[in-house]
């Protein structure tokens, strides 16, 4: 048996013509050779789709499990004074509401960022246009007028295209100026004591936060800022306290009971 997703047409087009009559009435002609399979069962018959003058495509509902929605497609074939059709190929495919496997991609464009751990490998692609010959020039001038004065540098460089895609990442990250800590910043980055300026052109709108507390050791925005700037100040009155407030020169008025008020009197009398 064939399993696959290609080869055999199973979606229905008013535009094909009816197919031969030697052809519809295969039905089950069609069925007894999905039978005799013994891969899983047949269910219900789904129609006959006309290939062309000599071939058509019988399909049955497959139920198999871990298959739903998938149908097993027979193209019967008959040449021009045939009476009988014969079985020309047989395949297991994905109807139009299978669920089926997403679109196979090559490993190297499956990595995603922080895939990549300890001990793991990760070469650049083939003409990275991010990287350039060290010996080129970058189009950053702090870059270009160091390593191409002195006739040495690194073996490979960022491009400007490189640059400009990395600046648009990290101006739409989290830790760039449309994000919630950032709208809700007292105060920027740029004007805080622990950005630390990149070098080159980028340092133009990037730096490192340099604040433990904070997003430390991460490149953000000049204009990305949090609760934790440099300037930030904490308002008077914060906070609210233990205990209330001892006031001694309030005075308490508490009635007194008669019997101690006549012994308290008596006892004046007899110290005068």
């Amino acid at each position: 048996m064939v399993r696959q997703t290609g080869g055999v047409s199973v979606a229905t087009s008013p535009e094909r013509a009816v197919p031969r009559p030697v052809l519809a009435d295969a039905v089950e002609l069609a069925r007894a050779a999905v039978v005799e399979l013994h891969e899983g069962g047949v269910g219900a018959y789904l129609g006959v789709t006309s290939e062309d003058e000599f071939a058509a495509t019988h399909r049955f509902a497959a139920d198999i499990p871990g298959y739903d929605g998938w149908q097993w497609a027979v193209v019967v074939a008959a040449g021009p004074n045939d009476h009988r059709a014969t079985i020309s190929e047989l395949a297991l495919l994905p109807g139009p509401d299978a669920l089926v496997a997403p679109a196979w991609l090559p490993w190297d464009q499956r990595i995603r960022p922080g895939d990549l751990s300890v001990g793991d490998l990760l070469a650049p692609p083939a003409q990275d246009p991010r990287l350039v010959p060290g010996y080129v020039a970058t189009g950053d001038p702090e870059v270009d007028d160091v390593e191409l004065e002195l006739g040495f540098g690194r073996k490979k460089v960022m491009s400007r295209e490189g640059r400009l895609e990395a600046a648009q990442r990290w101006f739409e990250g989290d830790f760039g100026p449309e994000s919630e800590m950032a709208k809700a910043a007292p105060s920027t980055c740029g004007l805080c004591g622990f950005f630390l300026p990149l070098a080159g052109s980028l340092g133009a709108a990037f730096g490192v936060c340099g604040n433990e507390l904070s997003a430390d050791g991460r490149v953000v925005h000049a204009n990305y800022g949090c609760g934790a700037h440099s300037d930030t100040t904490l308002p008077l009155g914060a906070g609210s306290p233990a205990f209330d407030a001892y006031d001694d020169g309030a005075i308490e008025l508490t009635a007194m009971p008669a019997q101690a008020a006549v012994a308290e009197d008596s006892d004046s009398v007899s110290t005068e």
